[in-house]
């Protein structure tokens, strides 16, 4: 094949270079939790028990809940800063034509809280003056506060 000065040299050179390219980035999210075992939801999927890792697409803020017996359930709402290289305009390069692999590593590390154990007498004691005020007609239920990307609960009538 001969190239003339009719056909795009640009052109030419670009596709070749797409054709040889090898560049990707590979997204690795790694949770570990102290103390391990708990059970790990990404954005409400299960992903497995500390230490975990998974595979992720996309930047932003991801919901990120552990949870273990004995344990405070814990939720988070934590920012996954886009590197430089996946900017808008430099991200088609790095994705595209980077010379190697561009491995992308996160790590996140949480403290879990003991449960706090509330005696029986106390809890009997709570259980009941809930039940009086609630047979006076007083009982006035706590708002929930919506998570956020969660669909607002329908108030009852």
């Amino acid at each position: 094949m001969y190239i003339t000065s009719r056909q795009p040299v640009g052109l030419m050179l670009l596709l070749a270079a797409c054709a040889l390219s090898s560049g990707c980035v590979q997204r690795r999210l790694t949770i570990n939790s102290n103390p391990p075992g708990a059970l790990v939801r990404v954005d409400d999927e299960d992903i497995g028990v500390t230490p975990v890792s998974t595979n992720f697409v996309y930047y932003g803020t991801r919901k990120i809940q552990l949870i273990k017996p004995g344990f405070e359930t814990l939720t988070v709402l934590q920012r996954i800063k886009a590197p430089w290289y996946e900017l808008p305009g430099i991200d088609f390069f790095s994705e595209h034509f980077s010379p190697t692999e561009i491995r992308d590593e996160r790590k996140l590390y949480y403290e879990l809280k003991p449960a706090a154990i509330v005696p029986n007498d106390q809890l009997l004691q709570r259980a009941d003056k809930l039940r009086q005020s609630a047979r006076a007609g007083g009982v006035v239920l706590p708002r929930q506060q919506p998570v956020p990307g969660s669909p607002l609960p329908i108030p009852s009538p």
